[in-house]
């Protein structure tokens, strides 16, 4: 068996002594600070309910996109990991991710899944074929713990806040059960993505439901009286933001009487391809002028084409890895949205990116102008050290670091969450420490910079 592998204190810092001696103090100052999580995707159930998780598979593959797509990838059945409902001895799944081990090296997904192994389940045996079952029984073991449960989790990660994704017509029953039973706070987000969006499956079904649970009529009026009652709704269960996931940012700001033919033809089914595009960008549009008027901030993750093999997402579903980034043009998109509201007061609008080249000549431009409009700290594929270090250059000499969202995990991997908020932390430190050597920002505003971005920052940007 291999021997044990100690994590090095300094991972990510600068190779550069001098500069590695100011990020290291740098990040001393916020290794230990709460967590806040405005955004991911973690199940509240899994909190309400506090059962233990089920195996070591399903807990760091099965639900984690990032490492079933690299194993697809490689000529791994999606089915022979599990997905789908489909039938797979958990231990043999582990086996699987042991042999195609060396395929993550590298990647910022091997790297939470050695922080998680190490730093949560306190394993520092490499993982590799002869270590998978031994490896795969102290998981086990570990997963039947009270520990290792998920609210006893939840406190030893130090989570000040955590907002869940969650459909409009959710009960958030599960959000009312954990109201005062934890140190900190979870949050339901409203994702109404499902219900503005024509092309997607099931709409009709979806838009007779959100009226029947509203009691609101089929007009476009009464449509738009029944998403603000269910954002009002998230309101008293805590809810301080939104979430859009769209592949183009465009905006549209229709009169009454053509929102209401829209709306006609939209619901009848009849709705050509050119006016399902403008349906859902007036509804983009309305989506902020809701936020406007009940202070949710409104977050936008464009510029991704879902799904795009479409026999994978008929046979597993979405979310199963092949969701691929496209170009995004938030700059005219965006534009009707924000002639109208974009300097309204307490509008806060969070612009997330996975087309890397918007951030210097698009994002970070608009929010060094509207008061409304923040940086959305770099997202899915582009939340790994490098590309954090590439979006801190980007937009800082244009925005500063006020204009910035503060670190968004986005994940659905529960262990992940102190992974991925502490390579955020290590990552800033480093391209402060830089700073600080060239004599562009003295050591105490560094220092400033790093806790504001952990803490207070985030809760100016989310209301918190």
């Amino acid at each position: 068996m291999r021997e044990p592998r100690r994590r090095d204190p300094d991972r990510l810092l600068p190779a550069d002594p001098t500069t590695r001696a100011v990020a290291r103090e740098l990040y001393r100052a916020v290794a230990g600070a709460p967590i806040v999580s405005p955004h991911g995707h973690v199940p509240v159930e899994w909190l309400a309910e506090d059962r233990a998780f089920s195996d070591p598979a399903d807990l760091f593959i099965t639900h984690d996109h990032y490492v079933t797509r690299l194993l697809h990838a490689s000529g791994v059945a999606y089915a022979d990991l599990g997905l789908g409902g489909a039938s797979a001895d958990p231990r043999e799944v582990w086996r699987t991710l042991a042999r195609h081990w060396h395929l993550f090296a590298g990647t910022a997904s091997g790297y939470w899944l050695e922080e998680e192994l190490s730093g949560v389940l306190g394993i520092d045996v490499p993982l590799g074929v002869e270590t998978a079952d031994a490896v795969y029984d102290t998981i086990d073991a570990r997963l039947a713990q009270p520990d290792f449960a998920p609210r006893a989790l939840f406190e030893r990660f130090g989570i000040e806040v955590l907002a869940t994704t969650d459909d409009p017509l959710a009960d958030l029953q599960g959000h009312a059960r954990l109201a005062g039973a934890l140190a900190g706070r979870v949050l339901p987000t409203f994702r109404p993505d499902a219900y503005l969006d024509p092309d997607g499956a099931d709409f009709g079904q979806r838009l007779e439901r959100l009226l029947a649970a509203e009691s609101a009529p089929a007009t476009f009026a009464g449509y738009l009286d029944a998403l603000a009652a269910r954002r009002a709704h998230f309101i008293r269960h805590g809810a301080v933001s939104t979430d859009h996931g769209v592949e183009d940012p465009a905006t549209l700001d229709l009169d009454e009487g053509s929102a209401e033919r829209l709306f006609a033809a939209i619901a009848a089914g009849a709705a050509d391809a050119d006016q399902r595009r403008a349906f859902r960008a007036h509804m983009l549009f309305q989506m902020a002028r809701m936020s406007v008027d009940d202070g949710l901030v409104m977050t936008v993750h464009a510029g991704v084409l879902r799904n795009h093999h479409t026999p994978t997402a008929r046979r597993f579903g979405a979310d199963t890895g092949h969701d691929i980034p496209v170009r995004t043009d938030f700059v005219r998109g965006l534009r009707p949205l924000l002639e109208r509201f974009g300097t309204a007061r307490d509008f806060h609008l969070v612009l997330f990116a996975v087309d890397e080249t918007v951030y210097s000549r698009e994002i970070a431009p608009l929010a060094g102008f509207y008061p409304s409009v923040y940086i959305g700290a770099p997202w899915w594929f582009l939340d790994a050290p490098d590309a954090i270090a590439r979006f801190r250059s980007a937009v800082t000499e244009t925005a500063g670091f006020s204009r910035a969202s503060g670190f968004i995990d986005d994940t659905r991997a529960f262990l992940s969450i102190p992974a991925r908020h502490d390579t955020a932390r290590r990552a800033d430190a480093a391209f402060l420490a830089r700073l600080v050597i060239e004599g562009r920002l003295d050591d105490q505003d560094a220092e400033r910079i790093i806790v504001d971005s952990v803490g207070d920052q985030p809760k100016r940007v989310f209301k918190l």
